[in-house]
């Protein structure tokens, strides 16, 4: 991301970031973990971290699974109806590179591949509390701790 939309991103995200929780075609496992973070257990709300029920209103996509053929129109329009700026989180293994469908027909594989993804929550599935450090990593409220790393198959 460039300066100006890191400065945007720190003014915006000061108090509260508001959530949209978007499933790209996965098993449900991230998702049931995303909602158990939601729990009074975790309590994410007491971070400023906040669901809500339609992209009009938020700051962040939270999104599970690989992208899916049906479901990419969808995906894209959901990100076009979430205002700027935004940030997209790329939550289990699936959204990172298509998990155990990386090489399905079905699927255009991760998440990076359909949308600019700001940080990606590995895992199958994620635990809640990695999914929490994965918010404020994106917030930038905690250090980042591993750098990005590209594999490349050599043939």
């Amino acid at each position: 991301m460039n300066d100006r939309m890191n400065k945007a991103l720190e003014w915006c995200f000061k108090k509260s970031i508001w959530v949209y929780h978007v499933n790209a075609g996965g098993c449900n496992g991230c998702d049931i973990e995303i909602l158990d973070a939601l729990t009074p257990y975790y309590d994410v709300e007491r971070f400023g971290i906040k669901l809500v029920h339609t992209p009009r209103h938020a700051d962040a996509l939270l999104v599970a699974g690989p992208v899916t053929r049906q479901v990419r129109e969808r995906v894209l329009r959901i990100y076009d109806a979430t205002p700027d700026p935004k940030l997209v989180i790329g939550v289990g293994s699936c959204a990172m590179g298509g998990g155990i469908w990386h090489n399905s027909y079905a699927t255009l594989g991760g998440l990076g591949n359909v949308l600019p993804v700001a940080i990606y929550i590995p895992g199958c599935p994620p635990r809640p509390e990695a999914i929490l450090y994965g918010v404020a990593q994106a917030l930038g409220i905690v250090p980042q701790q591993v750098k990005k790393q590209e594999y490349v198959e050599v043939i």
